[in-house]
């Protein structure tokens, strides 16, 4: 049985895939055109869709013999107008509803009960490719000092409630102050506009988390080597992200870029965030 890969951007669908074939099962993408990257889905079976082809998208899934799927890799809501739906998509966007207009988690927790009600099992990216889930705990020998933790705490508090209003996953703080706050434009984005808001003084932080209440088999937020260089291209001094509920693309290369950049790397777990011997390190920034 093959487990078909709804591929949007970036390199985690082709780790997805992997992972899988590393397990034994066979695997086919369907790489949504114009996010899907085209040499990471050379090396896989697979074809290109339109983002509002479902009736294509559905077809060659199960003319593969798809009946589990992962959502995996970003995309960009489009608009209604760009969407063009096919005659499928646009039943299949009847039965979304009010959904497809509201937050992402809303959405996404449509589209997953729509494709079950189409015959397919969507599964969490982190239940195939297992070791990207990130571990809780510090991944580099830097730490944060003092202000990064309280500014880790901030971001906490405010990313939790982005996520109860279904508008974002992450924020920037920097000495106490929200830089700002991740909504549609995505991570990268706000990370870009971050340089020239930030104060004297050492640098912020970025803090990543898990909506509450999400649907973890879609749309779990995701970091690269490419966040650790945005980040460092921000002036910040570190990522804090949900241990168990993030996905580290590729954890060795990030945390050597980190580590290169005199970055560091946090999984934070449940608990309020305290002062631990390796946080005295301190961060350079």
């Amino acid at each position: 049985m093959a487990l078909g890969i709804i591929a949007g951007g970036g390199a985690l669908p082709g780790r997805v895939a992997a992972a899988a074939l590393a397990s034994g099962r066979e695997v086919f993408l369907v790489g949504l055109d114009g996010f899907a990257d085209p040499a990471v889905l050379a090396h896989y079976p697979h074809a290109l869709a339109r983002i509002g082809a479902a009736g294509r998208i559905l077809q060659l899934l199960r003319g593969a013999g798809c009946t589990e799927i992962v959502l995996v890799g970003p995309v960009r809501r489009p608009s209604l107008l760009d969407l063009r739906p096919d005659a499928e998509g646009a039943r299949l966007l009847g039965r979304i509803g009010r959904a497809a207009f509201g937050g992402d988690d809303g959405l996404l927790a449509a589209i997953v009960r729509v494709l079950a009600d189409e015959g397919f099992r969507v599964i969490g990216a982190h239940e195939v490719f297992t070791e990207a889930l990130a571990p809780p705990g510090l991944l580099t020998s830097i730490g944060p000092d003092a202000q990064a933790l309280a500014d880790i705490a901030r971001g906490r508090e405010v990313v939790q409630a982005l996520g109860t209003a279904d508008v974002g996953q992450a924020c920037v703080v920097q000495q106490g102050i929200v830089l700002a706050v991740e909504a549609i434009e995505g991570t990268d984005a706000m990370l870009a506009r971050c340089g020239a808001l930030a104060r004297p003084g050492p640098g912020g932080v970025l803090v990543k988390l898990v909506k509450p209440g999400q649907d973890r088999r879609a749309d779990l937020p995701t970091l690269g080597v490419e966040s650790v260089q945005a980040v460092r291209a921000a002036g910040l001094r570190g990522i804090a992200f949900e241990a168990g509920g993030t996905l580290l693309a590729d954890r060795a290369s990030m945390i050597a870029a980190a580590e290169a950049a005199g970055l560091f790397l946090l999984g934070l777990g449940p608990d309020p965030i305290e002062r631990s011997p390796s946080s005295q390190k301190g961060a350079r920034g």
